[in-house]
């Protein structure tokens, strides 16, 4: 690697998914705007407050009742429906093919079904277990679904290394303990321990003692 180099050590890495390990944005947003006009929501006032949080919490600002969970539930099947073409994004493939299996989950503020859709439609594994908007009561900004990912590998939080693309994600991941990575350039009201473009810019490799040396060309 050329660039600043930051070398951090960890048990365990947590992975966001949307924007770390697929890119579905331009989905996300076709079928947030879909929504949007067919329940009367002004998609500018969403203002993008669907990135990184859970659809229920969003939407819950502006609906309630019968109407929030019937367009929650349209919303969810307006992305499956084209999760088949989600992109990994670069060096994912190569990144979790270097780390051991019971070393790394994915926690991620969709639904199970949402989130295992689009990673098989980005050709990435799915984790034998991982952490959705289905598994905790609070969603990112609150740390409880990093907290889980941490207890679902059985390691401590301080022990483990987040990469998040999100500025809720990232405040989560920081409350929760862990050293966070930020990927991409949004801007994050926490400051990460280190930035990268994306995966490639992440090379792992397992120490004796079990644990993963992870070397980040930053940005």
């Amino acid at each position: 690697m050329t660039g600043s180099v930051t070398r951090l050590v960890a048990d365990a890495v947590l992975f966001d998914s949307d924007g770390v390990l697929v890119d579905s944005h331009e989905r996300v947003v076709v079928a947030w705007s879909t929504l949007a006009a067919e329940v009367g929501l002004d998609d500018a006032a969403l203002d993008m407050q669907f990135v990184g949080v859970p659809a229920h919490e969003t939407l819950g600002r502006h609906l309630s009742g019968d109407r929030l969970a019937a367009a929650v539930a349209r919303l969810e099947d307006l992305e499956v429906d084209t999760a088949d073409g989600t992109a990994p994004i670069a060096g994912a493939h190569e990144l979790l093919a270097s780390l051991p299996p019971d070393r790394w989950t994915i926690v991620t503020s969709a639904s199970r079904r949402l989130g295992e859709a689009r990673w098989r439609g980005a050709g990435l594994p799915v984790p034998a277990r991982s952490i959705t908007a289905d598994d905790v009561d609070r969603g990112k900004p609150d740390p409880a679904p990093f907290l889980a990912g941490a207890a679902l590998l059985g390691f401590e939080p301080g022990r483990c290394v987040v990469f998040e693309d999100s500025p809720s994600g990232g405040v989560a991941a920081v409350a929760a303990g862990t050293t966070v990575v930020a990927v991409g350039g949004l801007a994050w009201r926490v400051e990460p321990a280190a930035r990268i473009r994306d995966l490639r810019d992440v090379a792992v490799h397992t120490l004796a003692d079990g644990s993963l040396s992870l070397t980040l060309r930053t940005i």
